[in-house]
């Protein structure tokens, strides 16, 4: 009983296809959202999901002279570690597995789709890819001491490194969540360059290098890669739900109706973010990465050590 239980949390809910069907409702209502903004209409409801059938549905082309085996494996080894680090992840109440440690597990798996997309175009061969590729690796250098060091902060506060006593420490102390602040800013800005959304869209700028990394993919295995960025955003969204806003309740309904909203105005924030700011250049990236939003992550380190080392001793 407990290993159907098990596997039913994995592949229903709220694993897999809880997660899948989260991604398209998510990624409609950035779209819609982001278009009322620009005084556009906005895609149907049903676009995101007609968009993937229409993928699966079409032939899958692999071109000559390169990695099939890889080729083929990277969407796939996408998908599963965003799915896996979700597992980690106290979506409604509790994680499906946690131990003391689980946040550096969480970080890693989140770090392994930017990694094969930079594989993906490596392998690739083409030059729009190869260059889609390599932005995408230098931004994955570029965003991921930010975002490590904003996510890891309120984990310092709490005096742990685990999800649930985390998650305890701010119930009983909701008011240390204000000295999280600045480490949210820094988050929500670097998940906003690691799922590659305006205005750091740069590996995949549609206008310059057609699709980059994934410009060679197509059918089956676009339809993945699309797949793994709609549930990393609605993973991203609910790692930060869940360390900056963590309140949960033991009646499952209002569980599920605090999560929900919690995620949907963080995504309603990255979309209004994407829209206000134009794409920018590499180098201009790197610079606001490295002499701003690096030294903000440090300065909440700083806050955190103070508040800890006074207010808490």
């Amino acid at each position: 009983m407990v290993v159907i239980k098990t596997l039913f949390e994995m592949l229903v809910f709220p694993g897999l296809l809880f997660l899948l069907v989260l991604g398209l409702v998510f990624e409609y209502i950035d779209r819609k959202f982001h278009a009322r903004l620009q005084n556009r209409i906005g895609p149907p409801w049903f676009q995101p999901l007609a968009d993937i059938i229409k993928l699966f549905a079409k032939e899958h082309i692999i071109p000559d002279g390169i990695e099939r085996t890889m080729f083929t494996l990277l969407p796939i080894i996408a998908l599963t570690s965003v799915v896996t680090a979700a597992f980690y992840i106290p979506l409604i109440s509790k994680p499906l597995f946690s131990f003391n440690g689980d946040i550096i597990m969480v970080l890693y798996l989140l770090t392994i789709p930017t990694l094969t997309f930079f594989l993906a175009g490596w392998f690739s061969l083409g030059p729009y890819s190869m260059v889609g590729a390599m932005r995408a690796l230098t931004q994955l250098f570029a965003f991921e001491v930010p975002l490590f060091v904003g996510v890891l902060s309120p984990f310092l506060l709490a005096g742990t490194w685990s999800f649930p006593a985390m998650t305890a420490f701010y119930h009983l102390h909701p008011f240390y969540s204000l000295f999280n602040l600045l480490g949210f800013v820094i988050a929500i800005v670097a998940l906003l360059g690691k799922l590659e959304k305006t205005p750091f869209d740069i590996p995949e700028a549609e206008t310059e290098i057609v699709a980059g990394s994934f410009t060679e993919y197509s059918g089956l295995l676009l339809g993945l890669f699309r797949m793994t960025v709609d549930v990393e955003m609605v993973v991203g969204a609910s790692l930060l739900a869940a360390i900056f806003f963590p309140l949960w309740s033991t009646n499952i309904l209002i569980a599920v109706l605090l999560y929900l909203l919690k995620v949907t105005i963080i995504v309603l924030l990255l979309s209004y973010l994407r829209t206000i700011v134009a794409r920018l250049r590499i180098d201009q990236l790197v610079n606001f990465c490295w002499r701003f939003a690096a030294p903000l992550g440090f300065l909440q380190i700083f806050i955190t050590i103070i508040v800890k080392g006074t207010v808490l001793s």
